[in-house]
């Protein structure tokens, strides 16, 4: 009779990647309806601010919030499921969405700032305990 090979001990960092993935879901979900909103909605979008007035093409500001918003809910169901591509995509479409919100800066600031900082801990979450999340 042959022992069974130990399973690897799992930490309660794993709850990090949990998050991770909760967090890509609902990022994807408000993605999905900002890029809704831009492509329903008027086609351009006025801020006044101290430095001036900027205005916005928000057809194209839509589409991209719609494929990014669609990838994160699906990268973080992968998460869930324990696929190895997916820590590297949710990385990579994290980085993304921040960069993303960059542009939205003048226009919200203060959901901008959330959301880059929301996409900061997924990257992290992901980098220091994905490993623990991979099907056994």
């Amino acid at each position: 009779m042959t022992a069974a090979a130990p399973r690897p001990s799992v930490s309660g960092w794993v709850g990090w990647v949990g998050f991770a993935g909760v967090i890509l879901i609902l990022n994807g979900a408000f993605s999905l309806v900002q890029g809704i909103a831009a492509l329903v909605g008027s086609n351009t979008y006025y801020v006044l601010t101290e430095g001036g007035l900027l205005l916005f093409d928000v057809t194209g500001w839509g589409w991209w919030n719609l494929l990014i918003g669609a990838a994160l809910v699906l990268t973080g169901i992968a998460l869930f499921m324990g696929a190895s591509w997916a820590r590297i995509v949710a990385i990579v479409l994290a980085g993304l969405s921040a960069i993303g919100q960059l542009m939205l800066l003048p226009a919200q600031p203060w959901w901008a700032v959330i959301v880059i900082a929301v996409d900061v801990l997924v990257i992290y979450a992901i980098t220091a305990h994905g490993k623990e999340m991979t099907k056994n």
